[in-house]
């Protein structure tokens, strides 16, 4: 699950504004972190983002699919989607992908500090 240190810095290079998103090693791969949230993971140089119910839709009729991964035996699907293809070479379209997962990111952290409440 290693990430080319190129590939984390040319998505770095296309997120506007600069510095809105910073990479994280963590588990093989790379988390990507906006505000001390989670919206994003690469996994061998393959970019996924944060979904919910609120952006699921937009992410599935750009034709992703979420991040799974096998772990003990245990397939287990995580609530990141593929980043959509047209997206990976326009910087424009890629910052707002990021911006919903951002989005996505938030609501599921105002959840868990309702529940925790």
């Amino acid at each position: 699950m290693a990430n080319s240190d190129d590939f984390v810095a040319h998505l770095m290079d296309m997120v506007s504004p600069p510095g809105a998103i910073t990479p994280k090693r963590m588990f093989g791969g790379h988390g990507l972190f906006r505000d001390g949230v989670m919206v994003g993971l690469i996994a061998d140089d393959t970019l996924y983002l944060k979904v919910d119910e609120g952006n699921r839709a937009d992410f599935e009729a750009a034709g992703s699919h979420p991040f799974v991964y096998e772990a003990k035996g245990k397939r287990t699907e995580m609530s990141y989607y593929l980043a959509p293809a047209d997206a990976m070479e326009d910087p424009d379209a890629l910052s707002r992908w990021f911006f919903s997962a951002f989005e996505a990111a938030l609501r599921a952290s105002k959840a868990k500090s309702k529940k925790r409440t």
